[in-house]
């Protein structure tokens, strides 16, 4: 990952437990192949950390209640 994204090993390492990633317990892993994926997520994120003033950032997920369910219950 850390290749593929250009960064370091410790780098990717810092950021999984920043935002309490672990992948490498999860059975299965999705990348999007989505090739706006990258600035998608930077858009995403940006909002987050910098937000406009006075804003209100709102997440949904877009999966149903039953796959949110069985998402929930393999971790």
């Amino acid at each position: 990952m850390a290749e593929k994204a250009g960064i370091s090993h410790s780098a990717v390492g810092r950021i999984w437990r920043t935002f309490g990633l672990q992948p490498h317990i999860v059975k299965s892993f999705k990348i999007s192949d989505d090739p706006l994926f990258i600035e998608k997520v930077r858009d995403i994120v940006g909002l987050y950390m910098n937000p406009p003033h006075r804003a209100v950032v709102f997440s949904f997920d877009e999966k149903p209640q039953l796959q949110a369910l069985q998402r929930a219950q393999q971790k």
